[in-house]
């Protein structure tokens, strides 16, 4: 293949890789400390370590396209794989399943013209979160509204374009203005929330006269409560993460959902995507058509050099990046 470099992701631990040809030296980052408020530098360490041969049934997978070496059949030579292999150069591996049940290693599927990042982002784990997250859960019915929380980062911005193609009237909840114009110019988003600086519960009132179907929720906290107060009845919640709270010392309190979970009959869910690892590829593919016929588009936040891998993670926890936030290996 022609590229030479290969992405890291910079808010999980999934890498994508090439198998390599060589033993080498291996760069990564380990946890020294726990975080305690916002992560700082100090809280990772960066070292170096020596690889061991590989055995039957290994790989060496290396973050950079160099060669290949292998001795395990399922990862053939000349593939890409990611995995659940750390912040790291390089690493051996043998592919197992994780005990969640997610396979340690893929293959990455061919991907034609499209970039080979895209397996870190709309084409992989971050698409079939959207993905299943969304029609699965909220199981979304032409000419319903549709709200979506965090919705300029890789997941949110993936669910309101797939609400869009489901026929949803749309709207996004992000932290600035510029985040606000690239959903509504360029992804299809009906209308937009700042939620540092609008009224929220007026801005709901008036972008859904007729209240809200669906909520797709990346961020807990006080802007979750407030949403289920003007859900419809019957109404379904797929909760995916809770950005609010990740950087807390203590669980933030936010005002109590029972009452209009309750009186509106609400069916709240939250989800790992892992519950559809038999599904995979499905979803992979019917996001990759989406992005060949023009209806599903991305964005990427790289950062280069694999140093960076501390800042470009804590840009993604400040809501830096619009979509997907990536390290590209120099």
């Amino acid at each position: 293949m022609s590229k030479s470099r290969i992405l890291l992701t910079a808010t999980n631990l999934f890498s994508n890789y090439h198998i390599a040809k060589r033993t080498l030296t291996a760069k990564a980052f380990i946890f020294k400390k726990q975080f305690d408020g916002f992560p700082k530098k100090s809280d990772l360490q960066l070292v170096e370590e020596e690889l061991p041969s590989i055995k039957d049934g290994e790989f060496l997978a290396e973050a950079l396209f160099l060669s290949w070496q292998v001795k395990n059949p399922k990862f053939p030579e000349g593939k890409y794989v990611v995995g659940d292999f750390g912040w790291r150069t390089h690493t051996i591996s043998e592919g197992k399943t994780l005990p969640n049940g997610f396979p340690g290693a893929w293959v990455v599927p061919d991907f034609g013209n499209l970039p080979l990042s895209l397996a870190l982002g709309p084409l992989g784990m971050i698409g079939n979160t959207a993905y299943f997250g969304f029609l699965e859960l909220c199981q979304p019915k032409n000419g319903e509204t549709v709200i979506v929380t965090g919705a300029a980062g890789a997941v949110g911005s993936l669910v309101g374009q797939i609400a869009k193609i489901k026929g949803c009237n749309v709207i996004g909840v992000a932290g600035s203005d510029d985040k606000g114009k690239w959903l509504t110019e360029d992804l299809g988003f009906d209308s937009f929330i700042n939620y540092k600086t609008d009224n929220v519960r007026k801005k709901i009132k008036e972008y859904a006269p007729n209240r809200i179907d669906c909520y797709f929720d990346n961020v807990g906290g006080e802007i979750s409560s407030t949403i289920m107060l003007y859900m419809n009845v019957h109404g379904r919640i797929s909760v995916c993460g809770a950005i609010s709270g990740y950087n807390e010392n203590t669980l933030p309190k936010a005002t109590i959902v029972q009452y209009p979970i309750t009186f509106n009959q609400l069916r709240m869910e939250g989800f790992m995507v892992y519950r559809w690892v038999d599904r995979w590829f499905e979803g992979i593919e019917q996001n990759k058509k989406w992005i060949e016929e023009g209806k599903l588009k991305y964005r990427e936040t790289v950062t280069e050099g694999f140093e960076n891998m501390f800042e470009a993670f804590t840009d993604m926890l400040k809501g830096v990046n619009f979509g997907k936030a990536i390290v590209k290996v120099t």
